[in-house]
């Protein structure tokens, strides 16, 4: 008569396996939720707003747009030369409201020296944007987008979204967020002087 083969206490079929296999299921699902959790907590720590364009130092996408009212078409190319600051915003944008006074006074400033503001109006229409314009003050060319091909060509994120483009056509700088007048005055003084 052949002695009888026990199993080995840890085999997975062995009495009282299922809590061997219980863990062999969960160990993993709760080491993959455990780094995704730590992944996003990590995340959401950061101000997207702070990421730099990938943009920046690449030659400004080429765009020709109507203005608002319609009578005109403004093209990128034929600003070359100058300092471009491209704005992306909308009427029903708080954040684009509290930047409209640095706008302003910016436009103000250096609008005879050889700089060009333009408002590219984002997800928006012409006539609440004319409205806006109206209603506020400004000058400035503002032109649509429709599509939003062109702000998908620069990778606006969200609005206000500035872009600041030298006289060599390279997008030299970008803003994420309600620009101050600082931040204009500061980028704008920059571009003048490399370009004289």
């Amino acid at each position: 008569m052949k002695p009888e083969v026990g199993r080995h206490p840890t085999s997975l079929d062995a009495p009282g396996s299922w809590r061997r296999r219980r863990w062999l299921v969960t160990a993993p699902l709760v080491l993959v939720l455990s780094l995704v959790t730590w992944v996003l907590a990590f995340g959401l720590t950061k101000n997207p707003d702070r990421v730099r364009s990938v943009m920046v130092g690449r030659r400004a996408p080429h765009f020709a747009l109507p203005s608002i009212d319609g009578r005109e078409v403004v093209r990128l190319g034929s600003l070359r030369g100058q300092v471009v600051v491209v704005n992306f915003w909308a009427s029903w944008c708080t954040d684009c409201l509290t930047e409209h006074p640095a706008l302003a006074a910016a436009w103000r400033r250096f609008r005879d020296q050889g700089v060009t503001m333009l408002g590219v109006v984002y997800q928006d229409t012409a006539s609440d944007a004319a409205r806006f314009m109206r209603t506020l003050g400004g000058t400035w060319p503002q032109v649509t987008d429709p599509g939003d091909r062109v702000a998908i060509a620069y990778g606006v994120r969200g609005v206000p979204e500035t872009f600041f483009i030298g006289p060599d056509g390279r997008i030299a700088a970008q803003h994420s967020g309600a620009v101050t007048y600082q931040i204009l005055s500061g980028e704008i003084s920059r571009l003048l002087g490399r370009k004289r």
